[in-house]
């Protein structure tokens, strides 16, 4: 090698030697002053690790919501605002750039990366979080890890949500529970249904000693307007539960099969109108299908697929009670026609618990006047009930509705006069 360069520099054409060796001379000092760069970043790299988070992955939310339970936010001075966050109409987080903050005495540098996807037919904004902090022991990440989840937790266990499936399930920010004092029922139902839910909630031990998938199931059924949809947002705000909205009529056995797969524990699985399901329509159509093909037509895959035909009978059962049923659920039916639901979804393990929410009573009416107008009788209250006779709680909180804003205009003209 030596002797090349020696031969190479030596030779006839000085020119050429010269620029050579400039160059060489160049590529060497470029390497050298490269060089504590490289071996400060080799050094970084051997002394600390790194937890990385894109925003298509939902413990991107999860990080987010744990900087508001940090003391270390108040102190950051470059924040941005967030109006995605559960609890919060606005909320300040760190914004795009560096921040360095301390977990107990040990210090992290985050890094939040914001870019804009180009490749696509319309932008969309990336976002990522990267948590750097110096160690080799992996038990230090995964404590961090474990410190977030936690944090979802907590908020899981004492709020509610509510959840809507478009290829992934989605948060409806203006959602908001009732509150259980609101959803009036006829004397001792309300109660019940609740030990009932509590009994439940405290018997995992037992159902896994006795090889019981645990979940329960609750029908709720009635006319409408009697408050199936107000029981079932009462009750998870009471249990700290949120609430995931299955509509079947938009779905098909796969897709019902996957949204299943990412609802976590301690929910309430929503199935709203489950009589319109049309499974006996639906059997129908396979048999008449399976006729052509005995006779010798040609049925196409697509035809007879149950991507065509929403949710079939066995798909439903299967996320039920099947190998895709989820664990620590409760199951909750709706409909106005109980006689239209298949028997196969009635049976113990699917519907554990039926209640009848039929037309309002008059202790039902009498209470829900009271809560619009609390100073007034019982006598009053119960002379006003039988006075105005509706069907349902839903017409009679219509005619309290009036009634109320009537009240309201004429102290407002009083108070003018």
């Amino acid at each position: 090698m030596f002797d090349l360069l020696k031969h190479i520099l030596g030779g006839q054409n000085q020119f050429a030697s010269g620029g050579l060796l400039l160059m060489m001379i160049g590529s060497i000092g470029v390497f050298l002053r490269a060089l504590p760069e490289r071996l400060w970043d080799w050094l970084v790299a051997q002394t600390t690790m790194t937890v990385s988070v894109n925003d298509d992955d939902e413990a991107f939310t999860w990080v987010k919501e744990w900087f508001l339970e940090q003391e270390f936010l108040k102190r950051i001075r470059n924040v941005g605002l967030d109006s995605s966050l559960h609890g919060a109409e606005v909320a300040l987080i760190p914004a795009p750039g560096t921040h360095l903050f301390l977990r107990g005495r040990r210090p992290y540098v985050v890094s939040f990366y914001r870019t804009e996807d180009t490749k696509g037919r319309s932008l969309r904004r990336v976002e990522s979080l990267m948590f750097k902090t110096i160690g080799r022991d992996q038990r230090i990440v995964k404590e961090f890890v474990a410190e977030v989840v936690a944090c979802q937790h907590r908020k899981r266990r004492t709020s509610s949500y509510l959840y809507l499936y478009d290829d992934g399930w989605d948060n409806v920010a203006a959602y908001s529970p009732r509150l259980v004092e609101s959803v009036l029922l006829k004397p001792g139902e309300k109660e019940h249904l609740m030990q009932d839910i509590e009994r439940f909630r405290a018997s995992r031990e037992r159902y896994q000693r006795l090889g019981v998938p645990y979940h329960r199931g609750y029908l709720l059924y009635g006319p409408p307007g009697t408050g199936k949809t107000s029981l079932v947002s009462a009750l998870a705000a009471k249990f700290g539960m949120s609430i995931y909205v299955v509509n079947l009529a938009e779905m098909n056995d796969r897709t019902l099969k996957k949204s299943m797969n990412w609802v976590p524990e301690n929910s309430v699985i929503l199935f709203e109108d489950i009589d319109c399901m049309k499974t006996a329509t639906r059997r129908l159509e396979m048999d008449e299908r399976q006729a052509q093909h005995e006779n010798g037509v040609k049925i196409s895959v697509a035809a007879t697929s149950t991507g065509q035909g929403g949710v079939s009978l066995s798909g439903l059962l299967n996320v039920l009670d099947g190998f895709c049923a989820p664990e620590n659920v409760i199951y909750v039916m709706t409909t106005n026609d109980a006689d239209a639901i298949d028997p196969a979804l009635l049976r113990p393990g699917r519907i554990d618990y039926k209640l009848f929410l039929g037309p309002a009573c008059e202790s039902q009416k009498v209470a829900l006047y009271r809560r619009f107008f609390p100073d007034a009788s019982e006598r009053d209250a119960r002379e006003f009930a039988q006075a105005h006779w509706v069907d349902t709680m839903a017409e009679f909180q219509g005619l309290l509705l009036a009634l109320e804003e009537e009240c309201g205009m004429s102290e407002v003209v009083s108070m003018r006069c």
